[in-house]
């Protein structure tokens, strides 16, 4: 978790909430959402103008046949910290790009670095931390119980094959696309994770690597070396580096 030293060193950073050490700028999408929230027991943050865009997705979505729900949406610095240090000690699976695990013991630690980055974003450089981009799936398929978020489940013959289509398709004319597409994205693909790009594209160009060097130099993290030594080349690889944005057909 971020140290009592470090949330006073974060004062120093412009936009916190680029790098989760901030939510002010979010909602909370249970209290916006006027149908069942029987698959939103955790509170579920947004950012507004993403909200207000997701709720219209969603009920396109309904039309189209499917039930759009969120599985992740918002997560802070310390949560982000937790995912990728389980990861980094061996207390959370390493998965390659195949979905099947990796030992993890022999690995060395950029090695270890490279296997978490497949699919886990460094602290300070999720887009999650913006409140803009979500994990989604189609509870008329699944339940988010049984949801592992594989390549499997979004692929021909997975549950959520369907709605991904439709929402490559459709997602766009409500400021949704894919950030992570095979070829064009650092991260590996994930047909899930959507991101409202109207705001997301202003959050990736204010986006500081300084800042999160210094997050990442005050923060308990494995393997810290070998992760500074190599921040910059992160942030171009797995923050900046991802699929371009849609370009609409103008409307008649």
């Amino acid at each position: 978790m971020l140290t009592q030293d470090l949330e006073t060193k974060t004062t120093a950073i412009a936009q916190p909430q680029l790098y989760g050490l901030s939510a002010t700028h979010l909602v909370d999408f249970e209290a916006n959402f006027k149908g069942s929230i029987n698959d939103y027991r955790e509170s579920l943050l947004l950012e507004p103008r993403t909200l207000k865009a997701f709720l219209s997705l969603k009920q396109a979505a309904l039309i189209a046949g499917f039930d759009l729900c969120i599985c992740s949406a918002y997560r802070n610095f310390d949560r982000q910290l937790a995912i990728w240090n389980a990861k980094a000690r061996g207390q959370r699976a390493l998965l390659d790009n195949n979905s099947q695990p990796i030992a993890h013991e022999n690995l060395s630690p950029d090695e270890l670095i490279d296997a978490i980055l497949l699919w886990s974003a460094l602290p300070g450089a999720s887009r999650h931390h913006w409140g803009t981009d979500l994990d989604v799936y189609d509870a008329n398929k699944i339940t988010k119980a049984e949801l592992q978020l594989v390549s499997h489940e979004y692929q021909l013959g997975g549950p959520c094959y369907a709605l991904a289509q439709w929402l490559s398709l459709h997602g766009p004319e409500y400021g949704f696309y894919f950030p992570y597409q095979a070829g064009l994205s650092g991260v590996s693909p994930e047909p899930w994770h959507i991101s409202y790009f109207p705001v997301a594209a202003c959050y990736l160009a204010d986006y500081d690597s300084h800042d999160l060097i210094q997050l990442i130099a005050q923060s308990d993290i494995s393997p810290k070396a070998a992760l500074l030594a190599r921040l910059s080349d992160i942030v171009d690889s797995h923050v900046r580096f991802v699929a371009p944005l849609p370009v609409l057909d103008p409307k008649p």
